[in-house]
C-alpha cells in the first residue's frame, strides 16, 4: 500500500538491487545459487493494491442490488444483514448523516457522548474500502470474489451508509465522483508523504529521527473489570442500549464465568419446537450416487462458514453430526437450524436465516443425521 523514500542507505541498496533484478532476463541470476528474478506476471499477482489516488484500480463495475445478493451469502453471516455486525465484530455502517456527507468529516468522532466507531465513520477514502475488500474478504476465502463482486459488495456497504442511492451502479468510470461523498474524506492527510506521485504528497518523509533508548516509560497495561460486589450494580450491561451496531456489554446478571449469551441476539429454535414440526419427507436421493452433497453445500455457500472436519466461522459438518447423533429429534430440528439459523448453541457468532429450497433443507439435514459422511 505504501512506498517510502529511500533516504537509508539499507533501503537504497534494497531499491538497487530490485531495480537489478527487474533489468536481468528472467533466467539471469543476481546472486548464483538464491533463488531468480521474479517475472513480470509473478509480480502483476502480488501488485493488487489500490492507492487513494485509484492508481491500481481495474476495470469493472458492481450494482447495489447485486452486492446486497453476494453480501447475503458471504458476509452477512459476520458483519450482520445491515452492516451492523455481531459480538466479535466492530459495526461497519453507523454514526454518519447527511451533514457530514456534505462537509466530508463525521462530527461524532468529535462527540464525547457518542463513543461508537464504526468502519464508514473513520475511513476517509473510498480505495481503501475497495482495496481491503478485494486482498482481504470474506476472510475464511479472500482474493476469491470476482473484481465485479467487489465493486458491488462496496456499491452495497456505501447504500448503507447513505452514501449511493438503492440503484447506483459503482465502477472505475464514476468511482471518483462517489468520492466526493465519502463522510470523512476530509479527515485524511498526506503529509506523511507516504505515497508518491503529484497530488498525494507535498513534503519529504521524516525517516532520520533518532530514538534515544533512554528513560522509558513503563509500557501501561490497560483493563477493565467488575468486582463480584459490583457487577451488577447498574443492571445488565447486555441488555443496556448500544449506540451503534452490537458494542456488547458482559451479562452482568450471571458470574463472570458461566455468563450467558447476550439476550439482543435471536434464540435458536427449542428441541419443543423442532420436535412438534412437520415430520421430513425423505430425502431424494440419485439412483447411482445418492444425493450431491457437494453441489448443495456450494449451492447454498454452507462452507463459506462450514467445514467438513474442521471449525471455520461456524463448527465442523462432523461436529455437527455427532452432536445431534441418535436424537429422535434430530431431522426436524437440524431442518430448522438450517432454515432458520439462530445463535446460542456454537457460540455468540449468529447464523442468519438461509434462503435454501425445502429441498434442499431436507436432504442437508438427512447428511447431518446420517453422520455427513465425507462428500
Amino acid at each position: 500500500m505504501f512506498s517510502f523514500p529511500l533516504d537509508r542507505p539499507c533501503l537504497r541498496l534494497a531499491a538497487a538491487l530490485s531495480m537489478a533484478a527487474l533489468a536481468l532476463p528472467a533466467d539471469a541470476q543476481v546472486l548464483p545459487g538464491i533463488g531468480r528474478p521474479a517475472t513480470p506476471k509473478e509480480i502483476a499477482a502480488w501488485d493488487i493494491d489500490v492507492r487513494p489516488d485509484f492508481k491500481g484500480l481495474p476495470k469493472g463495475a458492481g450494482s447495489v442490488a447485486q452486492g446486497q445478493d453476494v453480501w447475503e451469502a458471504k458476509c452477512a453471516s459476520c458483519h450482520g444483514v445491515f452492516g451492523e455486525s455481531n459480538e466479535v465484530f466492530s459495526p461497519l455502517v453507523g454514526g454518519t448523516t447527511a451533514q457530514d456527507i456534505q462537509a466530508g468529516r463525521v462530527a461524532r468522532l468529535t462527540d464525547e457522548g457518542f463513543p461508537g466507531r464504526t468502519t464508514l465513520m473513520k475511513v476517509p477514502t473510498v480505495a481503501t474500502l475497495w482495496d481491503y475488500i478485494n486482498r482481504a474478504m470474506p476472510w475464511n476465502a479472500p482474493k476469491s470474489l470476482k473484481v465485479d463482486e467487489v465493486y458491488a459488495v462496496t456499491a452495497f456497504m456505501l447504500n448503507l451508509g447513505g452514501i449511493v442511492p438503492d440503484h447506483f451502479t459503482l465502477s472505475d468510470q464514476n468511482i471518483r465522483q462517489v468520492q466526493q461523498r465519502m463522510p470523512n474524506r476530509n479527515g485524511m492527510t498526506t503529509e506523511h508523504a507516504l505515497w508518491p506521485g503529484t497530488g498525494l504528497t507535498t513534503g519529504r518523509v521524516d525517516v532520520k529521527a533518532t530514538a534515544c533508548m533512554r528513560n522509558c516509560a513503563t509500557e501501561p497495561s490497560v483493563a477493565s473489570m467488575l468486582p463480584d460486589h459490583a457487577r451488577n450494580a447498574h443492571g445488565n450491561l447486555a441488555e443496556q442500549n448500544r449506540l451503534v451496531g452490537a458494542q456488547l456489554g458482559a451479562d452482568t446478571s450471571k458470574p463472570s464465568a458461566v455468563a450467558g449469551p447476550d439476550a439482543r441476539l435471536p434464540a435458536a429454535p427449542s428441541r419443543a419446537t423442532a420436535q412438534s414440526a412437520t415430520p421430513l419427507a425423505p430425502a431424494p436421493v440419485n439412483s447411482a450416487s445418492g444425493p450431491d452433497i457437494s453441489g448443495l453445500l456450494a449451492k447454498n455457500t454452507c462452507s463459506a462458514c462450514h467445514a467438513i472436519d474442521r471449525k471455520l466461522v461456524g463448527p465442523s459438518f462432523k461436529d455437527i453430526a455427532q452432536k445431534y447423533a441418535g436424537k429422535a429429534d434430530a431431522l426436524p430440528y437440524l431442518a430448522q437450524r438450517i432454515k432458520g439459523g439462530g445463535v446460542g448453541v456454537w457460540g455468540q457468532i449468529p447464523m442468519p436465516a438461509q434462503g435454501i429450497s425445502a429441498q434442499d433443507t431436507q436432504t442437508l439435514a438427512h447428511w447431518l443425521a446420517g453422520g455427513a459422511k465425507k462428500p
